[in-house]
Parts: structure tokens; C-alpha cells; sequence
């Protein structure tokens, strides 16, 4: 309790003696907006008749005012109103709104899967904050800038710095979901002015709708017309496939724990949805999950060979339990693997550690899935995210 009193006092007196000197962009209802004066333009004035186009992401809305404010509303139930360089914040916003004032120079980034976003957006030098340290970092650009000084690495998510975050006249923090686990830090962020928002693309079942949310970072920084370029080249990426008939590959998605155990993708996870729009079909279409928000679920080796002794085609995840590249490191987790058809036939691959970082990389990892399921000789140097288990 006396380090928590001491941390919070501290970090409200640096407040104090920096608020002459930060502009303030942000915080919770109609606040201070640094050299820019409130009250200027009513809330009541403002209409939001200008929709984003969404096509596929389900779990954010936003619209712009003919003023250029944008509205955005997030399945969380949060609203935030994105105010545009030079303007001021409207008198009357509604209360609990989050205020976000352009332009974001300093971002705490500790929605670490958005970064691929930034970056599509020319966006990398606008995120000064990680919850990531240089070494945890597979996206090049945000690497080198922790690296080059450019990024300072500001705690975890669930233990952030505030004291550095307050000193860098951090304007945003853009959390992913799991600060519902920790609500105490987001309520300790908003305290000290800064203004809070959660980023749900996890939250999207449809591969496409995750990256769309590329269109939510376009927003914050003012390019949406970037973004909506970057979105529609990945849409366009699977039209190649989009309409040709399923290849007939039944295929498994999954790694395996040290403790025995088979971590595969739920039916209705974006992953199973990738390889059916890839044209295969999930191993594991029909399992009845439990009903958590989690995409995975953990089978007993049992169950996952009755469900995928038969597959076509062996995909192992990388991200959870490391990187393989032979079929005998394969077999170590579990010579049961033996059995199996798609390790008799050498079909079987693994991802590599970069792909859940790069968001963007989910229309090149459907690519990546259509290759493998149609042409099962292709070489490693024809593919972006999968290597064959040798």
C-alpha cells in the first residue's frame, strides 16, 4: 500500500511541475486541451455524418463531422471523439467520452499487435513508448527505434512507468484487452490526463476484420486515406483465391504444451476462418469449445489425434511453445506424431515467430495457406510466414 501511496505521489507532483511546459491532448470528458480553448464549438452543433467505411471489422464505428472531429465508438462500450489538429474540444462532450487531440507525438504502445499498423501508416515515429523491450520486437521498424533511442521501452501493460510516461508528455495509451484484467492501471493513467483507449482487433472473428482495424489507427493520426489504401491491397491479395472452389485439404492448426497437452484454434477463431477462406478445411470445424473469450482451447493428445490423424496438412504454431524446423523436433513433443498422415506424406509445416505481430500479415499468411494446400512441393522461399518441418 505505501509503494502504491509513494508511486501515485510521485508521479502527481511530476504532473504538477510539468504542466506548464506538456500540452495536455487528452483526457476524460470536455478537459483541457493545452493552448487550445474549450467551448469554441458546441457538441450539440457537431453531426457525424460521415461514416468510415467498415467492411468486415464489427467490434469499432467511427464517423467525422463536416469539421473534421471523428467520432469513435468501441464494442467495450467506450466512445472516444478524435478533435483535429488546431481545433478545440467542443463545449457539453458527453461525459466519460475519451478526448484524443491530434496530433499524437508520443504514444504508449502497449497494444503490441497494432504496431504493424502504425507502420503501414508511416505511423512508427509517432509510438515513443513500448510495453516491449528491443528484444521482444519481430517488426524491424519498432525494433531499431528502441534500439536507436527513437522508442523507450515504459513497463508492461499490468506495470507501466508512469513516472516516464508522464515526463515524455505521453498524449495516448492504446491498450489491448487484456487491461480489463488490470483496470486499476488504466484508471491511474486516465488520473494523471492521459487519455485511455483499448484496442479490440483480437476481438474480430473474420481475419479481414482484424486488419481492418488499421482503419482505427488511421484515424488517430490523421490518415485514413493511407490506411483505407493499405486495407484494400490485403482485400486484394485473396481475390486470387476468393472464388475458386475448396481444395479438399482437411487441415490442423496447433502446438504442443510441455505438459502433454494440444493447444488448437477454436471453430470460430480468425485462424479456422483463414484456412477456410484459404480454401481447406479445418480439422477441428465441429469441436464444441468452451464458451470463454479465448481463441484456443487444450485437447489430451487423445482427442487431437482422432481429430487430426487423418489431416492433410500439420500446421505448428510457433508463437506458444518456439519455433520448429524438423520433423524429429516434432516427434520429440510426441511420437504419437508418427502416426499421423501428414507427417508419413512430409506436410507439415510451422509458422514463424513474426506472424502474430505483423497484423498486416494475415492476407499474406491466407496466401501462404492457398500455396501450401494446392501445391504441397512449393519451397520455403515461395512462402512468407511457413517453413516445411524437414
Amino acid at each position: 500500500m505505501r509503494r502504491g501511496f509513494f508511486q501515485k505521489l510521485t508521479a502527481l507532483l511530476l504532473t504538477l511541475t510539468l504542466a506548464l511546459s506538456l500540452c495536455a491532448c487528452g483526457g476524460q470528458g470536455a478537459g483541457e486541451s493545452g493552448s487550445q480553448t474549450a467551448g469554441s464549438v458546441s457538441w450539440a452543433d457537431l453531426t457525424f455524418d460521415q461514416p468510415v467505411e467498415l467492411q468486415y471489422a464489427t467490434q469499432f464505428t467511427a464517423a467525422y463531422s463536416k469539421e473534421g472531429y471523428c467520432r469513435i465508438d468501441i464494442q467495450d462500450g467506450s466512445s472516444c471523439l478524435v478533435v483535429p489538429e488546431g481545433a478545440s474540444v467542443p463545449s457539453d462532450v458527453p461525459e466519460g467520452m475519451t478526448i484524443v487531440q491530434q496530433p499524437l507525438d508520443n504514444i504508449y504502445l502497449a497494444a503490441t499487435s497494432t504496431m504493424d499498423f502504425f507502420r503501414a501508416v508511416d505511423g512508427i515515429g509517432n509510438v515513443t513508448l513500448s510495453s516491449l523491450k528491443a528484444d521482444d520486437w519481430y517488426i524491424p521498424e519498432a525494433k531499431n527505434a528502441m534500439e536507436n533511442g527513437t522508442m523507450t521501452y515504459a513497463g508492461k501493460y499490468r506495470a507501466p512507468d508512469y513516472e516516464l510516461i508522464l515526463s515524455k508528455g505521453c498524449d495516448l495509451a492504446l491498450e489491448n484487452t487484456m487491461i480489463y484484467h488490470t483496470p486499476e492501471v488504466k484508471e491511474e493513467l486516465e488520473s494523471f490526463g492521459i487519455p485511455v483507449l483499448v484496442e479490440r482487433s483480437s476481438y474480430e472473428s473474420h481475419p479481414l476484420g482484424r486488419m481492418e482495424w488499421v482503419k482505427f489507427c488511421g484515424i488517430l493520426l490523421g490518415k485514413t486515406t493511407e490506411a483505407t489504401a493499405c486495407f484494400q491491397a490485403q482485400v486484394d491479395k485473396l481475390q486470387q483465391f476468393a472464388d475458386l472452389p475448396a481444395t479438399g485439404k482437411t487441415v490442423a492448426f496447433f502446438a504442443i504444451t510441455n505438459s502433454g497437452g494440444v493447444t488448437v484454434r477454436k471453430p470460430g477463431d480468425y485462424v479456422a476462418k483463414a484456412i477456410e477462406l484459404a480454401g481447406g478445411t479445418y480439422a477441428f470445424r465441429d469441436l464444441k469449445a468452451d464458451e470463454n473469450a479465448q481463441a484456443t482451447t487444450t485437447l489430451q493428445m487423445e482427442a487431437f489425434y482422432t481429430g487430426a490423424k487423418d489431416a492433410d496438412i500439420l500446421i505448428y504454431n510457433s508463437t506458444i511453445e518456439g519455433e520448429l524446423t524438423t520433423i524429429d523436433q516434432l516427434l520429440d513433443k510426441s511420437p504419437l506424431l508418427a502416426d499421423f498422415q501428414a507427417v508419413k506424406a512430409g506436410n507439415v509445416w510451422c509458422t514463424g515467430k513474426n506472424l502474430f505481430q505483423e497484423s498486416l500479415g494475415l492476407g499474406d499468411m491466407m496466401v501462404d495457406f492457398h500455396t501450401i494446400f494446392t501445391d504441397p512441393s512449393v519451397s520455403d522461399d515461395a512462402l512468407t510466414y511457413l517453413h516445411r518441418l524437414t
